[in-house]
This record gives C-alpha cells, sequence and structure tokens, in this order.
C-alpha cells in the first residue's frame, strides 16, 4: 500500500479535511492556474474525457470533486444532458462553481453540493454517468471512493475518471518531472499564496496508482469493461467504466 500524501504535513486533520482546505485557500486563483500551468491543454484534455461518454447520451450526470465546475460545464455543453450535479468537500470552491452558475443562468440544469466522494449523499442506482476530473488522487480511501461512485451508477452506467498519470519515456518524463517538481510550485506560489498546495500536487501524482493499478482497482471493486486511455505521452490517462 502506497503512504497516503496530505496536503499540510506539519498540521493535524485527516487527509479529508486538509484538501477540503487546500482548496479552500486556492479556490480564487484555481482556474486561472490550472489552465496556466497545462498551457491551456487542460481544456483538450476535458473534451476528451468528456466525448467518452457521446454515444451513451447520459441524461443525469454526477460530476464528483467539481470544484469550481469547469468539467461539467463542458459537459453540459457537448452532452446537453438534463441535468448535472456535482458535489466536492471544498465549499470554497463550490461557491464559485455557484456564482458560475447564476452568472450563467444554469441553475436548473446544474447544481452543486457539499459532498464526499467516500460516502456520496445518494441512493444507489442513480445516475448514468459518473465523471471525476482530477479529483481521485486527493481520495483519502481510493478503493472506497470508486466503489462508491459504482453504488450511484445505474447498472449499465459509465464512470469516467480523467487524472494526471506518470510518462515512462524519456525525455517526456524527464522534462514532466521538472516542470511538476520545480516550476508548479513556484509559479503556484506566486499566485495562489499557497506554495504547499502546488508541491503537494507532484506528490499526490508520484503516490497515485495509474494505468493497470488503477484500472485493477476498478476492476476489483466491480466494474467492467475497464480501460486505461494515456493522452499526451502519458502525462494524463481516461479511466472507463461500467456497472
Amino acid at each position: 500500500m502506497s503512504k497516503t500524501v496530505i496536503p499540510y504535513t506539519e498540521e493535524q486533520g485527516t487527509k479529508k479535511e486538509q484538501v477540503a482546505d487546500m482548496f479552500n485557500n486556492i479556490s480564487k486563483t484555481y482556474d486561472f492556474l490550472n489552465h496556466f500551468l497545462s498551457l491551456g491543454i487542460d481544456i483538450i484534455w476535458r473534451k476528451k474525457a468528456i466525448n467518452e461518454l457521446k454515444k451513451d447520451q447520459p441524461k443525469l450526470i454526477l460530476d464528483v470533486a467539481t470544484g469550481t465546475g469547469d468539467f461539467a460545464f463542458e459537459a453540459l455543453n457537448i452532452l446537453k444532458p438534463e441535468k448535472i450535479i456535482g458535489v466536492d468537500i471544498s465549499r470554497g470552491m463550490l461557491d464559485i462553481a455557484d456564482q458560475k452558475i447564476a452568472k450563467r443562468n444554469l441553475n436548473d440544469r446544474f447544481e452543486v453540493k457539499l459532498g464526499d466522494s467516500e460516502g456520496l449523499p445518494f441512493e444507489a442506482d442513480a445516475f448514468d454517468a459518473v465523471t471525476v476530473a482530477y479529483g481521485v488522487r486527493n481520495f483519502e480511501n481510493l478503493e472506497k471512493g470508486i466503489a462508491d461512485i459504482l453504488r450511484v451508477l445505474k447498472p449499465g452506467g459509465k464512470a469516467v475518471v480523467l487524472e494526471f498519470s506518470k510518462p515512462k519515456a524519456f525525455p517526456i518524463k524527464q522534462l514532466y518531472n521538472f516542470y511538476f517538481n520545480y516550476i508548479t510550485p513556484g509559479i503556484g506560489k506566486l499566485f495562489s499564496k499557497d506554495a504547499r498546495a502546488y508541491t503537494y500536487l507532484p506528490e499526490s501524482v508520484a503516490a497515485f496508482p495509474d494505468g493497470k493499478d488503477f484500472t485493477g482497482l476498478m476492476d476489483k471493486v466491480g466494474y467492467k469493461n475497464t480501460k486505461c486511455r494515456p493522452l499526451a505521452f502519458g502525462i494524463c490517462s481516461i479511466y472507463t467504466g461500467v456497472k
């Protein structure tokens, strides 16, 4: 079992509490830094992940670790579902999502609520699809989190997970590690006043069981037809599984 990586090593509190605190701290600059640090490529990755649901045409989607809602807004655009519900453990991030929802007049199609991925506040078999973008590596108990996602999926429903992974090929691996370990924390510190959040990022990615390890975990809790699709030389991966 890999050790649990937490945002603030000097402080008390579970990983869950610390992740909530961290995202509350960086919520105001989160969107800007996301696009800036990924050179805007995160937008392309999101679209690819959402397109995994194109032929399924889900009507009701749950977006776990919805953050400020960017992934869900994109899904509304591309998939035109009847409704998306977003859950997150950070109130600060959800406040920003709420502002965006109001500004875009989408209150009837997108709602967000405070919720924990390991104990989702929904009935079993409720959603046609569940999405998680850059959220699973922050779960305190990964297995429990993806098992609860499976619980709330309708039979035949699909889960789509977009997450950072570790590139293996030279020189991408070396460039990526340099950028992630040295450049990202520097820029994060400059803009967000929470330097630790952006050193936690590479650490949490390094500790995350990516590729076959993650699809293996999905298989173990009961997903069918699990697949891993690496993007951009393996910087990111899209995982899918069906209930």
